[in-house]
């Protein structure tokens, strides 16, 4: 398997496993993201989220990361946002997320980042045993909060 940077032309790709990662976590209703949006957040004029792709050995696409560089404020710490983690179901456990992980590290380090965060469904006991496993500290005790739709325009006026 390699791990590679995201192109233009994976967008295709990263779609749809992101319309089975939403179908996987029960949340497909809220996935309305279109290939255009996608791109544009990715490649074009101001890009705010990478990606990350992971193929099998006769190049077939089998995952896909999706992250962005943030700040801890209290902490004063650069660090790497992992929006999306996902490994096609027949390909679990084979090691194409530890990859994928493991090369989004590298580029964390190589920026000067000293942390990664994520979030993980509180159902998803594989991948909270996964993360446990690689060393990730859970934090139980924080909360996510999101303003969207009427409530950030709400707010907004």
């Amino acid at each position: 398997m390699r791990i590679e940077t995201s192109t233009q032309r994976d967008v295709p790709q990263i779609l749809q496993m992101l319309r089975e990662f939403a179908e996987f976590e029960k949340l497909s209703e809220f996935c309305t993201v279109t290939e255009e949006r996608l791109s544009e957040a990715m490649f074009g004029e101001r890009p705010c989220v990478e990606g990350l792709m992971a193929f099998d050995e006769a190049g077939n696409a089998i995952g896909y990361a999706l992250f962005y560089e943030n700040f801890a404020s209290f902490r004063g710490q650069r660090g790497i946002y992992l929006e999306d983690l996902y490994t096609a179901p027949e390909m679990r456990g084979r090691g194409a997320g530890l990859a994928m992980l493991k090369h989004l590290a590298k580029i964390a380090r190589a920026r000067g980042c000293e942390r990664m965060d994520w979030l993980v469904l509180k159902w998803n006991e594989p991948a909270i045993k996964f993360y446990e496993k690689i060393g990730a500290q859970i934090d139980a005790d924080e909360r996510h909060c999101k303003l969207v739709g009427e409530s950030l325009k709400k707010l907004a006026e």
